[in-house]
């Protein structure tokens, strides 16, 4: 019966491309409309079927970490290419409609990020083996989207412009105090102090960060400019000029939106300036997290569409001044880090498993192609507590 209903649901979401799909039982089925490269896959369980028509986000991780649905040429990215975008044009229907929107309203119920959960979903990703991230990020290892001004930049300088971008939108002045809110390995607290001539605190949950932060400020000689703290944003009573967090907002939780603008208000001076640098949608904010991500990845985290952000936002008596979308700069980023991970895959197995690399290229691949055809963004929320503590235009952030 499972069997049935999976070609049946295969036959209704796959009209372009062409993929052939080898059951359990030996039959094998073609789908599509014969353009394209085509993608051959092979499941190799009897209840694999069941799990893909109940459950298809979550089984599809699963059953590649596992082994039990494998690609041809392990073309991760060819299949999920095919997928994503049938998918982007299919009406899943009423069922999965509803079991969408029941999950989204569990996360709000559940997303609730006190100290405690916060602490245990950070430490989840973020406190995996340093040898890990050096096999795929930049050397100041930058965790968060690359700013690619011109197509041919590398990694190493994208990240650079994203640092420089964000310094610029902050408009510091030498002697400010800068609270850097998820300060992960504490690169863009470092940059701030040393090419600025700011006094930086940085937060993170993470202790292995924490460690390497604390250590790299001590290392680069700007430890008495640059301090990091093992410590929740929510713990933090000191008044600051500038504000700046990257890649965090994301792990707040629907719930908290409202505590996280207010608790930045009151961490503003009058006349300070804050910059929020996070994932978003493009779509609306009905729809879940992928049930994948939420479990093997990032629990606890949401992208949030940028209605829900404003709702907070406007709640806390905070003035956007300035709000910038981009678009396809995190898909690149993505790429990168996979090609970076794929060429020292051997390396990975060495810290981790087969299952567990195979993981991390779902993650990677799954990340990029969320971005390139889901419509996943990046929002730069540029914030103050008075409407002219930035200029009027926008001619600084680019000059």
């Amino acid at each position: 019966m499972w069997n049935r209903l999976l070609k049946r649901l295969l036959a209704r979401v796959i009209k372009q491309g062409r993929l052939s799909v080898t059951f359990f039982d030996g039959s094998v089925q073609l789908y599509g409309d014969g353009s394209g490269d085509p993608i051959s896959v092979c499941l190799h369980s009897a209840d694999l079927a069941r799990k893909l028509v109940l459950h298809p986000q979550l089984a599809l991780g699963e059953a590649y970490m596992d082994g039990d649905l494998t690609v041809e040429d392990d073309d991760l990215h060819g299949m999920l290419s095919l997928m994503m975008a049938n998918i982007m044009q299919f009406n899943m229907g009423y069922w999965h409609r509803k079991a969408d929107s029941l999950r989204h309203q569990i996360n709000r119920l559940t997303l609730k990020t006190h100290l405690r959960a916060a602490r245990r979903n950070v430490q989840h990703h973020y406190d995996l083996s340093d040898d890990l991230y050096d096999l795929f990020l930049d050397p100041d290892k930058q965790y968060s989207c690359a700013y690619f001004r011109t197509p041919d930049m590398t990694l190493e300088q994208a990240q650079d412009a994203k640092k420089q971008h964000i310094a610029k939108k902050l408009l510091l002045k030498p002697g400010m105090k800068v609270l850097d809110i998820g300060c992960g390995w504490g690169g863009m607290g470092l940059m701030l102090a040393r090419d600025y001539g700011v006094e930086v605190v940085g937060v993170t949950l993470s202790e292995r960060q924490h460690e390497i932060a604390t250590k790299r400020a001590a290392e680069a000689g700007l430890a008495d400019k640059c301090s990091f703290l093992l410590r929740d944003y929510r713990n933090v009573e000191q008044r600051f000029d500038r504000i700046v967090s990257v890649g965090m907002l994301e792990h707040v939780g629907h719930s908290q939106y409202d505590c996280y603008f207010q608790k930045i208000r009151q961490l503003l001076k009058p006349d300070g300036v804050a910059l929020i640098h996070t994932i978003g949608r493009s779509t609306p904010p009905e729809e879940a997290v992928s049930p994948w991500i939420s479990k093997y990845i990032f629990p606890g985290g949401y992208a949030p569409a940028l209605s829900e952000l404003m709702q907070s936002l406007e709640k806390s008596e905070l003035f956007a001044t300035d709000i910038e979308v981009w678009r396809m700069h995190y898909a690149r980023t993505l790429q990168i880090w996979r090609d970076r991970f794929e060429a020292n895959i051997d390396a990975a197995r060495q810290l981790y498993d087969d299952r567990f690399c195979r993981m991390w290229r779902f993650y990677l691949i799954s990340s990029e192609l969320s971005f390139s055809i889901f419509g996943l963004v990046v929002f730069q929320m540029q914030i103050s507590r008075d409407q002219m503590a930035v200029p009027l235009t926008r001619d600084y952030i680019c000059s």
